[in-house]
């Protein structure tokens, strides 16, 4: 691409094919980045390519227009070879407003292309973002950065003046003008959104022929005006026959679940409190009814999970969904139901914190509080998801595994997983796996906690079940009678057996693998959850320098694979890269006795491809 200041040229723009490039749209809440990054998303699926986003949202919900606290984004890489991330760098920023490139100018590539809405670079916006009275456009800061300064306000304005619409509302299409154009420079049709704006947008016809025009004027600029000495053109990706739909993390969740109660035969009962970033679960879930999906939205977080618990309880698929703080407060409760052996499966969409903290942004932070943050003697299984598309799997994973052993399980995804996106092909129902359920209907010899030989999971009784007469609760019960007990060894007893049946699904997960690499060698990357496509690339990067480097990704976090403690011993060193400060790595030492090294991270973004690079060779070469 070109890395100076784009000049008009009189020639026509040749078509340039490149491999895969990186795009990031950025403006205020209501520029409609989003709407903008979905359809650019759209057309890149629609051309073949693989790829992966990057939504970022403001945590204000009404910050003042023009801040840098407003700020919303949308990245998008898209290649013809395979995509694990939404890319680092830029090589394309279009920002709508000042405070839009103060935030993002640093991200972009030096040469990379940036668009910029010239028509919101006034004074006030200039001082609402912190440039004073100095305007980048003008004072020779962009250096080194294909600048194109584009009025795109008055130019939406003009291709919209005959729609009839006010100055408000003409204003809020410039986002569709910056799409038609960013289509003509990646050589995208027009008429998958053109369809779409018709669909949205449907019920007002003004709406609908004013988004059109700014979408086909902004394609008519770039053809027209000269500005672009190159076009991009993209090739389709190499990709396994079958049908694809583009998901993100929250979706696949919320299909998994689906999917999971289906294949139980068994209805689902979601008990859930909204917070960011995983209501998106709860708004799939409630428009699913017709598959015998509740969803119950609950007064507050610990309402929620009890009435997932109850569900449980009547011998259905108990599940709820939060984040980081909802955690905190549904912990007594899932202490209940670990307690009375109930399956349950609770969705953690972590985000930053503590408390509120960061709740638009990404963290990991939560896994410590996932596999210990109960009072007492109370463990359960935990799992984490690795892209968005495997939300689904292990979504099914956890229910397989809650009804399996009668326990709750914790799925551990992030804000990064819940709002990317990625193609995603759509599986065979006939090749999941059944789940097979077995309820206790027998009455001779029953009581609430006889157990299964091999699981040691208790008896899963429906209430109302004839001679099944039975109660659980809080305190602790005899193991033998289902009875109250406050005998000291009977305590004992309980509490070993309870953590004897989670350590035992050990043998029932897979063994640990290397996901890139050798079996053996000098230094091992492990990661878990959202790190997964960042240590990936990274570690295929090294290894094509010739480092000595492999990747393995660990999505059962309690119990671990049977197998990981040898893995690990196999390689010199062990480097774990988190969203956190080291919680990992701190399980890792203390149940391996191994050296593992920290790589922490905690600004509510993702790692970077070259972050993990730089520190994979530092650590081969020291």
């Amino acid at each position: 691409m070109a890395s100076s200041q784009i000049v008009p040229t009189p020639q026509t723009p040749s078509q340039q094919v490149v491999r895969a490039a990186v795009v990031r749209f950025v403006g205020d809440s209501g520029d409609g980045m989003q709407i903008t990054g979905d359809q650019f998303t759209v057309a890149a699926a629609l051309a073949r390519n693989d790829l992966a986003t990057f939504p970022d949202f403001p945590a204000e919900i009404r910050a003042p227009a023009g801040t840098t606290y407003g700020v919303s984004g949308f990245q998008i890489h898209f290649a013809a070879d395979h995509v694990y991330t939404p890319g680092d760098a830029p090589d394309v920023l279009v920002a709508m407003n000042p405070a839009a490139l103060k935030t993002n100018l640093r991200d972009l590539k030096k040469g990379g292309i940036l668009i910029v809405n010239s028509g919101a670079f006034n004074a006030a916006n200039l001082k609402k973002a912190g440039y004073g009275e100095k305007n980048p456009l003008e004072d020779g800061s962009l250096e080194g950065y294909a600048l194109l300064s584009i009025d795109i306000t008055k130019q939406t304005q003009n291709a919209v003046k005959d729609s009839g619409l006010s100055n408000k509302e003409a204003n809020r299409c410039k986002n569709f003008w910056t799409l038609g154009l960013m289509f003509w420079i990646y050589a995208r049709p027009l008429e998958p959104t053109i369809q779409y704006i018709e669909q949205k947008y449907g019920k007002r016809a003004e709406l609908v022929q004013a988004n059109i025009a700014a979408l086909k004027a902004g394609h008519a600029y770039g053809e027209t005006t000269e500005v672009f000495q190159n076009r991009y053109q993209v090739p389709p990706a190499p990709v396994e026959p079958g049908v694809y739909r583009n998901i993100s993390g929250n979706a696949a969740t919320a299909l998994g679940l689906v999917a999971a109660a289906e294949l139980a035969n068994r209805e689902m009962v979601l008990g859930a409190y909204p917070i960011t970033p995983a209501s998106d679960v709860l708004h799939e879930l409630s428009k699913l009814k017709s598959f015998g999906v509740t969803t119950v939205q609950a007064e507050d977080e610990i309402a929620a999970v009890c009435a997932a618990i109850g569900a449980s309880y009547a011998g259905n698929l108990g599940v709820t969904t939060t984040s980081g703080p909802g955690m905190a407060l549904k912990t007594e409760a899932i202490g209940l139901a670990i307690a009375v052996e109930l399956p349950l499966v609770i969705i953690d969409v972590q985000r930053g914190g503590p408390s509120t903290g960061l709740p638009t942004k990404t963290e990991q932070a939560d896994l410590l509080q996932a596999v210990y943050g109960r009072n007492s003697e109370a463990p359960l299984c935990v799992l984490s998801a690795s892209t968005p598309g495997e939300c689904f799997y292990m979504a099914i994973e956890a229910v397989r595994l809650a009804v399996s052993y009668m326990t709750p399980v914790i799925l551990l995804t992030d804000g990064y997983l819940a709002n990317g996106a990625e193609p995603w092909k759509i599986p065979n129902v006939a090749d999941l796996p059944k789940i097979e359920l077995k309820f206790r209907t027998d009455p001779v010899g029953f009581h609430p906690f006889v157990r299964d030989e091999k699981t040691l999971a208790r008896a899963w009784a429906i209430p109302g079940t004839p001679g099944l007469v039975h109660r659980i609760g809080g305190l602790e019960k005899d193991y033998d009678s289902g009875h109250i007990s406050y005998a000291p060894e009977n305590h004992e007893r309980m509490c070993r057996v309870r953590a004897a049946k989670i350590a035992g699904i050990a043998e029932d997960v897979p063994e640990q693998a290397i996901e890139v690499g050798n079996e053996s060698g000098k230094l091992l990357v492990l990661g878990w959850g959202s790190t997964y496509g960042a240590i990936r690339e990274a570690v295929e990067r090294s290894r094509a320098r010739g480092l000595d480097v492999s990747h393995a990704h660990v999505r059962y976090l309690n119990p671990f694979p049977k197998n990981l403690g040898d893995l690990l011993r196999r390689f010199d060193r062990v480097l774990v890269p988190e969203l956190n400060l080291g919680q990992l790595v701190k399980m890792i030492r203390s149940q391996y006795l191994i050296p593992a090294e920290s790589l922490p991270k905690v600004q509510g973004k993702p790692f970077r491809i070259e972050e993990l690079e730089d520190k994979i060779r530092k650590m081969l070469e020291s």
